[in-house]
């Protein structure tokens, strides 16, 4: 089985593979992403999880969902179509800055510019044929700096062949789902290139839903004059007719509502190009890695869930580069330092066509056009120190330095377009969306992680870790601002974390477990008047585990889970909450306290795999007064694959196999329950080409 690479440096735990042979080879993986260059796993004080190719081969994953469901920690929440909420180590975060706190990168570099996150990033991303998905749980390390507040997850393109190859997948499921993925490669004289192309049509099984997706991977590695080159070009494009939120308690229950799509007009359009080129080679006593890369986007979509339903258009350029320098110091100390930088420069408008009936505030016309030229550096070391043959210590700091030009292209305040104040005629009141005048705000933070391995023997380590992470706003959080807001003064937010874990292997069994506690300041919400500010605190606390047993030859059973509790740390006035409301200590909403993932995998020969997944979502509440909750689900999903030869194969995936009625999310808002409903029991074949 090919060793899936894996890396991270900054909390504690390793996660483990799925069963497959060679359980006891797992410790030895190669990783990458803690320090941007290979590196044995074994070494690192890391709460990881690899989604291996091997994996990622019998998910087959229609939404990434499916793929990170087995990562200790970590629910992406599915919304309908592509889209999606991000949560690891917390709980699922809402509005417009919330993405800010995932680095989300593709080969290490991260999907879009510092300050410009969205919260369906994710879906920009070729996950479908990618080498492997890594999943680092907490605050980031020194390589990573800000928005990696709660974890990273790090898309691996896949690398090119050693010789001439080619494949093709197609998948066909229910409601006109179908998939077609195709990959070609060589090797040249002085290197290798692969090209993929992913191309989706899915006809949606709510109403007047469905999308269609094209993403395309293009990398060539090559090598000369003892100079090394990883480039990657990423293009993608997504049309997608997308549906609502259904309302209305227990609404997942009834089945005539299942197909229901209270807003058969939204739909979403996105596209996007990434491309970097990482270059190496040998620079004094150490190697000099310099990464150029380029980003854009573009991007329309109707936002339903708001009153008035306004059009939102968004988009980004940028440009800039990653670099480091690894050196050994001597046989027992390692440094790894560089300098990063980045430049970035994006819009949005904001347009609603209708007037709202007797809503007064939100008036018809544009309602938001700026720029913002975005700056971002940062220096960072890190320090890898082995005093003895069974300790390593690590040490990592960076300073990050993030500035906002901005620029509104309207009239500055709370107005119509034209000027003119909302409210009825004598009575004047600020409309609901405020335009800041121009200025330019800086943002100056440190990111700090220190982390001890301890081998003691017999196949097992203990490891203990601290992170200091931290999230610049993002610019909508200081230029999207409503109620009248003419200046949002708010500062970073801030994290800290401990950790302490116990890894091993033992002849078929292997095991992690993390118990880790993290508490967050200044953290930006809107308030009961719907201003942006920064003064809310949380509390994160939770035990996370996987486990590995081949317990025969040819059966194996893994489970990947976490039992945690995400509280607010005082009484903040969110918006929403009458004044006064008492929240400190309360579970934060859209935050289950269990999940887990355990898998029966059977291989009853070499070229047949089976494997029947237990997925578990535990109760959550749906706002901050524990008032409202979703009582959580339970799921069964089958998959079968089979080589039929050396060149054909077919796989099966059952998914939903109980047709269990629950919904992918639940919340409250607006006196109302609300669910993104699951679909039911599935039933998905691909046939598979290989040269």
């Amino acid at each position: 089985m090919q060793k899936p690479i894996t890396g991270g440096r900054a909390a504690l735990l390793l996660a483990l593979l799925p069963a497959a042979p060679g359980i006891a080879a797992q410790l030895e993986t190669v990783v990458v992403t803690g320090s941007r260059a290979p590196q044995p796993l074994s070494e690192l004080a890391a709460s990881i999880r690899a989604v291996s190719s091997e994996e990622l081969q019998l998910v087959r994953a229609v939404h990434i969902s499916e793929a990170l469901s087995r990562v200790p920690g970590t629910w992406i929440s599915r919304g309908n179509g592509q889209e999606h909420l991000t949560a690891i180590r917390s709980p699922v975060f809402t509005g417009p800055g919330s993405c800010g706190a995932f680095y989300l990168a593709e080969d290490g570099l991260r999907l879009r510019p510092a300050g410009v996150c969205n919260v369906n990033e994710l879906s920009e991303v070729n996950s479908e044929q990618a080498a492997r998905i890594e999943v680092l749980r907490g605050p980031g390390t020194a390589v990573h700096g800000g928005n990696a507040q709660h974890g990273v997850i790090n898309v691996i393109s896949a690398p090119p062949p050693g010789a001439r190859d080619a494949s093709l997948t197609l998948t066909g499921g229910p409601n006109g789902y179908a998939r077609a993925l195709g990959s070609y490669g060589e090797r040249t004289d002085n290197g290798a290139w692969r090209l993929g192309l992913n191309t989706t049509h899915d006809g949606g099984y709510k109403d007047d839903s469905g999308y269609d997706l094209q993403k395309l991977s293009y990398r060539h590695d090559a090598e000369w004059s003892g100079v090394t080159l990883q480039s990657l070009l990423s293009l993608g494009n997504l049309e997608q007719e997308t549906a609502g939120f259904v309302i209305g308690q227990d609404a997942y229950e009834d089945s005539d509502r299942q197909k229901e799509n209270p807003n058969p007009e939204a739909f979403r359009d996105n596209q996007f190009a990434r491309w970097y080129g990482r270059f190496s080679l040998d620079a004094g006593p150490g190697v000099l890695s310099v990464t150029p890369f380029y980003r854009y986007q573009d991007m329309r979509f109707l936002q339903h869930f708001l009153l008035g339903q306004p059009l939102e258009e968004n988009g980004f350029k940028s440009s800039g580069w990653q670099s480091e320098w690894r050196v050994a110091l001597d046989d027992a100390l390692e440094l790894v330092t560089g300098l990063d930088g980045e430049w970035s420069t994006s819009f949005l408008q904001e347009t609603q066509r209708d007037a709202v009936p007797g809503n007064s505030v939100l008036p018809a016309g544009k309602h938001y056009d700026y720029e913002v030229e975005g700056l971002n550096g940062a220096l960072f070391a890190q320090l890898a120190w082995t005093p003895l043959a069974a300790t390593r210590i690590d040490a990592g700091l960076r300073l990050e330095h993030q500035r906002y030009d901005y620029d509104n292209r309207m009239l500055d305040g709370a107005t119509r377009e034209d000027g003119t104040p909302c409210g009825r005629p004598g009575a004047p009141v600020p409309c609901r969306y405020s335009r800041p005048a121009d200025r330019v705000d800086e943002f100056t933070e440190p990111a700090l992680n220190l982390g001890l391995v301890q081998d003691i023997g017999g196949g097992q380590e203990l490891v203990l870790s601290y992170a200091h992470g931290f999230r610049p706003p993002q610019s909508a959080e200081l230029y999207r601002l409503q109620a009248g807001q003419l200046v949002a003064d708010i500062d970073s937010e801030q994290v800290d974390n401990i950790e302490a874990g116990w890894r091993g292997t033992r002849e078929t069994v292997s095991w992690q477990l993390a118990a880790y506690y993290m508490q967050k300041e200044n953290i930006i919400f809107q308030d009961a008047e719907r201003r942006n500010v920064s003064d809310a605190r949380s509390e994160h606390r939770g035990i996370e585990y996987s486990v590995d047993w081949r317990f025969a030859d040819t059966w194996a059973l893994a489970a990947d889970g976490t039992y945690a509790r995400h509280r607010y740390d005082g009484n903040a006035p969110l918006q929403g909450l009458p004044a006064g409301t008492g929240i400190d200590g309360n579970d934060m909403d859209t935050a289950p306290r269990a999940m887990a993932s355990v898998r029966l995998r059977w291989e009853p020969r070499e070229h047949t795999t089976a494997e029947l997944e237990w997925q578990h979502m535990g109760r959550y509440f749906l706002e901050p007064t524990e008032t409202h909750d979703y009582e959580g689900h339970e799921l069964l999903h089958l998959r079968l694959n089979q080589q039929l030869s050396r060149h054909f194969s077919w796989s099966v995936r059952l998914t939903n196999l109980t047709d269990e009625q629950y919904a992918d999310r639940a919340d409250f808002a607006f006196g109302d329950y609300r669910y993104f409903i699951g679909e039911p029991r599935s039933l998905f074949v691909d046939i598979g080409w290989q040269l």
